[in-house]
């Protein structure tokens, strides 16, 4: 590492720095970013977009004691840098390495822990209150795109903050993207900000003309009306001001000294602040600025060309569900899809190419999402919501609240459920079969495979009532699919392998390790059935019931929290039965967020692999079965 970033340990050695000086550490700094990104993949465009910014703002601010709040963490990489995380930054979404999100237990620096977006300001304004209150003296800046601007959150926390008058900086950092173009009225308005030369005249000029409007009677009142008038016509980030803001900007995002002098008035001002800064996402690497989606959040790539390394031919389930929605499109006119921001992440792009009229995209905004399509369900149409298990949950209420209590025909194609890796924590889709399996009219479906997958959504847009299927990242099983869609029978299992020592009852991505472990089993004398239960509710009761009298144990797995999810339902029915004596294991996640990581190595070590399934059931079975006089072959052979 050569240059100025190896004397930069923390953000006190930037207000040394001289502008030019800056300019060229922020160089150096893309250049990290770029080259760790390319091995280890992760949120490049995003990222590359703040360089400047985020020099700009520790350039501005004394942090600490001042606090800066990062939107969502994809634009932290610069962030991380220069917090004393320098030198670590080549482990960024390893195992054991920086989290490629905000994480307050990494660094004191990382003030609010974030990975899902629009929450800065709200967190922003908590810590305002909070600061006040101990009559302490700090700034507070949260950053946010102008994507997750889309998001309520935001507007909520712009409307309170503007009533509470807090002495807070909101930096609106405007790249005209989230993940995608950005859609809705939002981003219209900044879009009319950055190009109309009415939107960019100063404040001053105004301020010039109102001190010419005359006092007095009448004249006092046409002037205060004149007065508003004209600052609705000329005054930049008017609907900021109405809520309680004073705006600044438009300012050049990728000039440092711009930023940090408007940042350094902002400071001294009294109230809420809104200062809106350009950027360009992607910014510094030619790949990810001309295809800046494609690059939000990346794989490994070849740095020269920006070519994706692509680990697997076959087909992702994300794709299979995109092919599939066009199919059932094709043959019903009631076929709706919607997404929050995320067409190309959830398979739709060609769906909203060949169904424009039948395709919506809500932005960043879950809750809507769901209570639009129950509208559009109680209209006569069978809307399909295709959101991440991780979004999904922002939008708890509006399932239960407004789809299931009205048993509306809403089908919830739930995309990246179980482990996904790298990005941790935040994104893990590890809670959704307990969080959708205690509400009435609900259906929890999840596929063992991509054919399967097909089938599912066709049964749920067909059911007459609300039903979601799960399924997880990166690619299929590459099976064959099946031409036609089928209707899968409601509740009912699939039985793959029969066997009369034990039961293995798998859900999802978890029946291919079933069958896997059964096949292992077999070989050192256990014949254990592979049930493949494919709906965690309803469950197929009278199949489940069959083999845990027959074998009078139970192995239960699934790639997800143990509580309250298949294994907790399967509990639950053995109790309601009266079956207190059938011996049951359930495989699954524990009580704990799990960190980021290679999904092969985080299963493994929760369990979630051949070898811990079959040790699992020798173990028992050695204790248990020797009445039967079963020969197992030892683990050791």
């Amino acid at each position: 590492m050569k240059g100025l970033l190896k004397q930069i340990n923390s953000p006190d050695d930037i207000h040394g720095l001289s502008y030019p000086q800056l300019s060229e550490l922020a160089g150096e700094i893309r250049r990290l970013i770029i080259e760790t990104v390319s091995r280890n993949g992760g949120h490049l465009a995003p990222s590359l977009g703040v360089v400047e910014l985020t020099l700009g703002l520790y350039k501005a601010l004394n942090a600490p004691p001042d606090k800066i709040i990062w939107d969502v963490g994809h634009q932290s990489y610069a962030h991380k840098i220069i917090t004393g995380r320098r030198e670590e930054f080549t482990t960024l979404r390893q195992h054991r390495g920086i989290s490629g999100f905000l994480r307050p237990a990494e660094s004191s620096h990382d003030v609010f822990g974030t990975g899902h977006s629009s929450t800065s300001i709200s967190a922003a304004l908590g810590l305002a209150v909070a600061r006040d209150l101990k009559g302490e003296k700090y700034k507070i800046a949260a950053v946010i795109g102008d994507g997750a601007m889309t998001g309520g959150m935001a507007f909520e926390a712009l409307n309170n903050a503007g009533h509470l008058k807090k002495d807070l900086i909101v930096v609106l950092n405007d790249n005209e993207m989230s993940i995608a173009q950005n859609v809705g009225a939002m981003s219209g308005y900044l879009a009319r900000l950055r190009t109309d030369p009415m939107y960019t005249r100063g404040k001053e000029e105004l301020e010039q003309l109102m001190r010419k409007i005359p006092v007095g009677s009448a004249l006092l009142r046409l002037g205060l009306r004149l007065r508003d008038s004209l600052k609705y016509l000329v005054v930049p980030g008017m609907i900021f001001e109405e809520m309680g803001f004073i705006y600044l900007g438009p300012v050049d995002g990728h000039d440092i000294k711009q930023v940090a002098g408007v940042l350094q008035r902002a400071k001294v001002m009294k109230g809420p602040v809104l200062v809106h800064v350009l950027t360009k996402k992607g910014k510094g690497y030619k790949p990810a600025e001309n295809n800046p989606g494609r690059f939000h959040g990346v794989g490994p790539f070849d740095l020269a060309s920006g070519e994706v390394i692509k680990r697997s031919s076959i087909p992702s389930y994300t794709d299979i569900f995109g092919r599939s929605m066009i199919k059932l499109a094709r043959k019903d006119d009631r076929v709706i899809a919607i997404t929050a921001a995320m067409a190309s992440g959830t398979g739709l792009t060609n769906f909203a190419r060949l169904y424009p009229n039948r395709f919506f995209d809500v932005g960043i905004a879950e809750q809507h999402a769901v209570t639009m399509a129950a509208g559009m369900a109680a209209g006569g149409y069978r809307p399909v919501v295709a959101i991440y298990s991780t979004f999904l949950q922002r939008a708890y209420d509006q399932i239960l609240h407004d789809v299931c209590l009205q048993k509306l025909p809403v089908t919830f194609a739930i995309d990246r459920a179980g482990i996904v890796g790298e990005d941790g924590a935040t994104h893990n889709g590890l809670f959704d079969f307990a969080y959708l399996r205690p509400i009435p009219n609900m259906v929890v479906m999840a596929p063992k495979d991509e054919n399967e997958l097909q089938h599912m959504l066709a049964t749920a847009v067909k059911h007459p009532g609300p039903a979601s299927v799960r399924y997880p990242r990166g690619a299929g099983t590459g099976c064959v699919l099946d031409e036609d869609l089928k209707i899968i029978p409601i509740g009912r299992a699939e039985i793959l392998k029969k066997g009369p020592h034990a039961a293995l009852l798998a859900v999802g991505s978890t029946v291919r390790l079933a069958e896997d472990a059964a096949g292992v089993l077999e070989g050192r004398g256990i014949k254990a059935a592979v049930i493949n239960a494919r709906f965690v509710k309803p469950l197929d009761e009278e199949c489940i019931l069959h083999y845990a009298r027959q074998t009078n144990m139970l192995f239960v797995l699934e790639e997800h929290v143990l509580q309250g999810g298949f294994g907790s339902a399967v509990l639950e029915l053995l109790s309601a039965r009266g079956l207190k004596d059938v011996r049951v294991q359930c495989f699954g996640i524990p009580d704990v967020f799990v960190e980021h990581g290679s999904p092969s190595l985080l299963r493994a070590r929760y369990g979630l692999s051949v070898e811990h399934v079959v040790r699992a059931v020798l173990s028992k079975m050695v204790h248990i079965n020797r009445s039967r006089r079963l020969k197992i072959v030892s683990d050791n052979k």
